[in-house]
C-alpha cells in the first residue's frame, strides 16, 4: 500500500491494517506485527504507526497485551 503524502498517514496505516483484518490476513487472537515493522512496512515514523494501532484499540478491533503486544480482537473476522 502507497502512503498518500497529502493526507495524514495514521488513518491511512489504520484502514490497511483495518482491511487485512477483514479480508483475514491477521486473524481473531493472533498478534499484529509490531509497531516498528508497521513503521518500515508503511514509511511512516513508528510513532504514527503506533497511532494507528491505539486509533484500533479505541475502535475494538486490537487489544493489547502488556509486554506481548497487540492481538486482532476475539469475534472480529
Amino acid at each position: 500500500m502507497e502512503i498518500d503524502r497529502a493526507l495524514p498517514h495514521w488513518p491511512q496505516v489504520a484502514a490497511e491494517i483495518r482491511r487485512r483484518v477483514q479480508d483475514g490476513v491477521y486473524r481473531a487472537g493472533k498478534r499484529l506485527p509490531g509497531t516498528v515493522a508497521f513503521a518500515a512496512e508503511f514509511d511512516v515514523s513508528q510513532s504514527t504507526a503506533a497511532r494507528a494501532v491505539a486509533s484500533l484499540r479505541a475502535e475494538g478491533l486490537v487489544y493489547v497485551v502488556s509486554g506481548r503486544g497487540s492481538f486482532v480482537a476475539d469475534g472480529v473476522n
